[in-house]
């Protein structure tokens, strides 16, 4: 039940942040592998890439990739607070006082990140196509053309194989245990520390929803340069043999960026990312809360 609670919590967050995902995938690969000033500029601010999204493409292109978006919440946030709160359950990461052991949480929470990461690679490998196909005047990176979820899944198959899909998984896996460990481990801390010393208690949920704000800017300020090295590493084209044509891997993607576009370029779509992570970290952290309390509601009625 711990495995469904979390990842309805996510299915819903996933709904209110898509199109800030889509912002930011549009500028993390914009001037890709190209030195600043050496290539057009289509997403010059938040605003700016969503009327130049909506006026190429249509508003609809805001929710690009919501279908594989939701289904990779279901899974990745499933298996990640499933294992989280099955961690919590077995009392694994609190002290004989109750109060949360911040090194256990983190190391819970990057073991139940690189298991979501794993879990859901393949869709998140789908999304990110999905969201950097655009009409040929914006176009950055390399664009897959998929018309939909389940032909990008059995073309990625039929192209590359079972293994095709998990492409970049690793990639992905690092990502996510960075994100997991410090937005649950932040979240979890200060939720506690408020609620020990009786600070923001007018309303149930109202130190949940201040924590998860510290959790969304802790996990965007950890997550983003790996971030951009996963989104480059999901979006490239491949060869014949399913290897990336424009890097090796994550090192060689990392020297990559550093050469051509220099150390700011891993912090390229920090403002989307923040912007979807703040209410996705928000609505997903009080939803996991609210839907625990339901399930420990219908548990002592049973």
């Amino acid at each position: 039940m711990d495995f469904i609670v979390g990842g309805l919590a996510g299915v819903g967050a996933g709904m209110f942040s898509n199109p800030f995902d889509v912002v930011k995938t549009r500028m993390q690969l914009q001037g890709e592998l190209r030195a600043r000033g050496q290539h057009a500029v289509y997403y010059k601010s938040i605003p700016h890439a969503m009327y130049t999204i909506v006026k190429h493409d249509g508003l609809s292109a805001l929710q690009k990739g919501l279908v594989p978006a939701l289904w990779f919440q279901l899974f990745v946030n499933g298996v990640r607070l499933g294992i989280y709160q099955q961690a919590d359950n077995y009392g694994l990461l609190r002290d004989e006082k109750n109060n949360t052991k911040f090194a256990n949480s983190l190391l819970f929470g990057a073991l139940a990140g690189m298991s979501g990461g794993l879990v859901g690679s393949p869709l998140q490998l789908v999304k990110t196509q999905l969201m950097s196909y655009s009409s040929k005047e914006i176009a950055v990176g390399t664009q897959h053309g998929h018309p939909g979820t389940f032909y990008a899944l059995s073309r990625i198959y039929k192209k590359n194989g079972f293994f095709g899909l998990w492409r970049g998984a690793h990639g992905m896996m690092l990502r996510n245990s960075i994100g997991s460990a410090s937005q649950i481990a932040s979240f979890a801390v200060c939720k506690e520390w408020m609620d020990n010393n009786n600070i923001f208690q007018q309303s149930k949920y109202l130190s949940s929803f201040i924590a998860s704000n510290v959790g969304a800017i802790v996990k965007t300020v950890a997550l983003t340069p790996m971030d951009v090295i996963m989104t480059r590493l999901y979006n490239q084209g491949v060869d014949a043999n399913g290897r990336g044509v424009l890097y090796g891997g994550i090192v060689d993607c990392a020297r990559k960026i550093t050469k051509t576009e220099g150390l700011l370029a891993f912090y390229k779509g920090m403002g989307p990312s923040y912007l979807r992570q703040a209410p996705h970290t928000v609505l997903l952290l009080v939803f996991w809360d609210i839907l625990k309390d339901l399930q420990n509601n219908v548990v002592m009625k049973m």
